[in-house]
């Protein structure tokens, strides 16, 4: 199995997986487990910090976006570490806020049933050994990722700009890697390195290459993305 290090190299993608197994998990329990975990969802999203791979937020902030009380936001963080998922790295005094960590493992083990509905690709990933992990996740380029040439002035290296802009690291572990193939009406067809690698793309960031391409043309409603292995 991969290691699990929210500021390794393969972050981003890992963090992408960690949300897919939570909610596919959640929909297999209960109404309050499903709950608690989008509320833990919902809490990682806005206030994770995976750098420092911490959580450190208030109870009067949570009952704030959780829209609850806190005598609940104490209730619910507790049944979250009875569940292993959350963990104490320090606890609150004298006005400071306690500080959590995900526990990643308990987490990936607690939802591993799910991981084939959710997809091969996925199963795969999550299930590979380090060995193995080289040879199926594109990595990033180590320090900064230099921006793309946009000298052709095509709707592709435009948009590739403005992803690599808005997040250097994503942009070199997934779309730096992506060329343009072609170009028919609407369409705008990318070739990925693998199979693997297009299909990743293709269920987790096509809407986002879309949205760039047409904040460059407008006229760009498809983004189909193939590998150069068929």
């Amino acid at each position: 199995m991969l290691a699990r290090n929210p500021a390794a190299r393969n972050a981003p993608a890992m963090k992408y997986d960690l949300l897919t197994v939570m909610g596919a998990f959640a929909l297999a329990q209960d109404k309050g487990r499903q709950r608690l975990v989008l509320r833990l969802m919902t809490l990682v999203t806005a206030r994770y910090n995976w750098g420092r791979d911490e959580l450190a937020v208030g109870q009067r902030e949570i009952a704030r976006l959780w829209l609850v009380d806190e005598r609940t936001v104490k209730r619910e963080m507790a049944k979250l570490r009875a569940m292993g998922w959350l963990t104490v790295r320090r606890q609150g005094a004298r006005g400071r806020v306690t500080e959590y960590s995900l526990a990643i493992e308990r987490i990936l083990e607690d939802s591993r049933p799910r991981w084939g509905d959710v997809g091969p690709d996925l199963e795969h990933r999550l299930s590979a050994t380090p060995e193995e992990a080289p040879k199926v996740v594109p990595l990033p380029v180590k320090g900064r990722v230099a921006a793309p040439e946009v000298s052709d002035g095509t709707e592709w290296s435009l948009a590739r700009a403005l992803l690599h802009a808005e997040d250097p690291a994503l942009y070199g572990s997934w779309i730096a890697a992506l060329e343009r193939r072609s170009r028919a009406g609407g369409r705008l067809t990318l070739q990925a390195p693998s199979r693997f690698h297009a299909s990743y793309v293709a269920t987790h960031l096509v809407s986002r290459l879309l949205s760039a391409c047409r904040s460059v043309d407008g006229s760009v409603d498809e983004i189909v993305v193939g590998s150069a292995a068929g």
